[in-house]
């Protein structure tokens, strides 16, 4: 067994009792009462609560068991490597298994802020550049996309404004699932792109730079006061690539908020009536967020999120050329490995956002190490 080995079983191996799991099953079976009970979906929104906590739980129990499972296997190779058995590689095997679940429930338990496990709207703008920013912003879209694809969220695309040429102007979309807003605050800012121009005959080297936010989808029973007259309504036509694809009705919807000079709109539904829904949801989390920053006067810990999308204001970058290098700013993490990043593996970037965000430490601090 070599000397990192040594030490990831040092690190990851439990020294106590990581889940309540007995503790965990008393309430899955309370909740379970409940839900056994006649007039349980009498009240829809906190029925849908009640389902939610309980899928919490018996995941919990679920991860408790796997820990379990994985910690007896290991005992199980370390015995027999003491007797002599040719088992490292099983080792190797099973201790890379229990590291991966580890850093996944450890990502989980570092989401503590007030609207961490709420579902997410993200919207992506590119910056100066034209054609090289607009196509930067639609690989960032596919990035996410994949992340949500490979992480089991939902996703609806409310809004695409198609680039000339290129890339994309604009695209808002939700992420629908447990802890997205959490997950997804890591990559609010400005993202900036080092590579060799594939729109440049000379084959020269662009930069070029896109902006990401992310707002919670607060939950409906917190009130946000829109009145009907601070708002400006307006629909028209939703825009397509032409054809039978063009919408021959003024079915999408675009919403003002005088006071904030706030501005949603919706695209993706035939259906007028949908496609306001989706932007009244839009505009709610906005101005939550809104409500939430007049708070944070004193950390402004989003404010990075605000910056110019130019030189100087990244949070990430990502080299293509002349070397290959994905590289957190605030993290100090660095990735070699830029295609799998690219392909929606963020796990290693979330997480250490979130450590950071936790504890102060970067990647520096710690001997983290990130495999090409």
């Amino acid at each position: 067994m070599n000397a990192n080995t040594r030490r990831s079983v040092n690190r990851h191996l439990p020294c106590g009792v990581i889940f309540d799991a007995p503790k965990k099953q008393v309430e899955l079976d309370r909740i379970g009462v409940l839900i056994s009970a006649p007039d349980f979906w009498s009240e829809p929104e906190k029925s849908q609560k009640t389902m939610q906590d309980r899928k919490r739980l018996e995941e919990a129990i679920e991860s408790s068991a796997k820990i379990t499972s994985l910690t007896e296997d290991l005992d199980t190779f370390f015995e027999l490597a003491r007797e002599g058995e040719a088992v490292l590689g099983d080792i190797e095997t099973a201790l890379k298994s229990y590291a991966e679940l580890l850093g996944k429930l450890e990502t989980q338990m570092l989401l503590s802020g007030e609207n961490d496990s709420l579902s997410a709207i993200m919207t992506i703008h590119p910056g100066a550049g034209g054609t090289e920013s607009q196509d930067w912003a639609e690989m960032l879209m596919r990035m996410y996309l994949r992340w949500c694809e490979r992480n089991d969220y939902g996703v609806a695309i409310t809004d695409r404004l198609e680039g000339e040429g290129a890339g994309i102007k604009s695209v808002t979309f939700e992420v629908n699932g447990p802890n997205a807003y959490g997950m997804l605050q890591s990559e609010i800012g400005v993202h900036r792109l080092v590579r060799i121009s594939p729109f440049d005959s000379a084959a020269r080297r662009h930069t070029s730079f896109a902006s990401v936010f992310v707002y919670p989808q607060i939950d409906d029973d917190i009130k946000i006061d829109i009145k009907l007259e601070d708002l400006r309504i307006d629909t028209f036509r939703a825009g397509g690539a032409g054809g039978q694809h063009v919408n021959m009705t003024d079915s999408a919807v675009r919403i003002t908020h005088y006071p904030t000079n706030t501005v949603v709109q919706c695209q993706n539904e035939r259906s007028q009536h949908k496609n306001r829904d989706s932007a009244m949801k839009q505009l709610r989390a906005k101005l939550y967020e809104l409500e939430l920053e007049k708070k944070r006067e004193e950390s402004r810990k989003t404010e990075a999120s605000k910056l110019e999308i130019n030189f100087g204001s990244q949070i990430r970058s990502y080299v293509l050329a002349p070397y290959r290098m994905i590289k957190d700013h605030r993290t100090k993490i660095a990735i070699g490995d830029v295609d799998r990043v690219v392909d929606g593996d963020l796990e290693a970037l979330i997480h250490s956002y979130l450590v950071w965000r936790k504890t102060g430490k970067t990647a520096k601090d710690t001997d983290d190490e990130i495999p090409d």
